[in-house]
């Protein structure tokens, strides 16, 4: 089981656990909410496609309203039974690649959507690929304003994720980097070091494709 797989079934488990109504940092979405998201993604190519291309977003959202009016205990298995045969992620190699970092940011989407949360202890082979998915950084960044050096404290080594001055390291684990660079600043436990403007303006930035 790939590291990708085994986010996906502890995600699954902590959709149970959470309820189909319980909040998201996804926010207006609802754990339900974002379960369908989750399936969509993986079983309505027609579908997931508006996740990223706006023109097709209002079919998206169609699908998307669908499938989450289905009855709670059979959306999230079909979010931990994965991709359907034909699809290139049941193939391990792309299932770390592209499923790592969605798993881990969505499971930590619910978990830090309410009061008293705390991070988790995160494996080593997870830890592992979500070093190598962080270097993917500079995508989700590019339009910083300021420079962004990320230092992961647990593995991979530090890199310049946008070349700018003002220059912002930002230090912490490479799964609250991860959540970092994806947007939840709010939410990331890390540390940072540089001009205080600069730092309150990658705090606040949009991050993201």
């Amino acid at each position: 089981m790939t590291p990708a797989t085994a986010e996906r079934h502890r995600l699954a488990d902590t959709f149970l656990a959470a309820g189909p109504d319980a909040p998201t940092l996804c926010d207006p979405w609802t754990t339900r909410d974002l379960a369908a998201h989750l399936v969509i993604r993986e079983r309505r190519p027609d579908a997931a496609v508006g996740i990223l291309a706006k023109p097709f977003a209002k079919h998206t959202d169609k699908v998307q309203a669908k499938v989450a009016s289905s009855e709670w205990t059979e959306l999230v298995e079909l979010v931990r039974d994965g991709p359907p045969v034909w699809a290139p992620s049941r193939i391990d190699a792309v299932d770390r690649a592209i499923n790592t970092t969605e798993f881990f940011v969505h499971h930590e989407d619910v978990l830090r959507a309410v009061d008293g949360w705390a991070p988790r202890q995160i494996d080593p082979e997870l830890t592992f690929d979500l070093a190598g998915a962080l270097r993917r950084a500079k995508l989700f960044v590019r339009k910083s304003p300021v420079g962004i050096v990320l230092a992961p404290t647990d593995g991979g080594g530090t890199f310049t994720a946008k070349q700018a001055e003002p220059s912002v390291t930002v230090t912490g684990p490479v799964g609250e980097l991860v959540l970092w660079t994806f947007g939840r600043q709010a939410h990331a436990v890390v540390d940072y070091d540089g001009p205080a403007e600069a730092i309150e303006t990658v705090r606040t930035s949009s991050f993201g494709i």
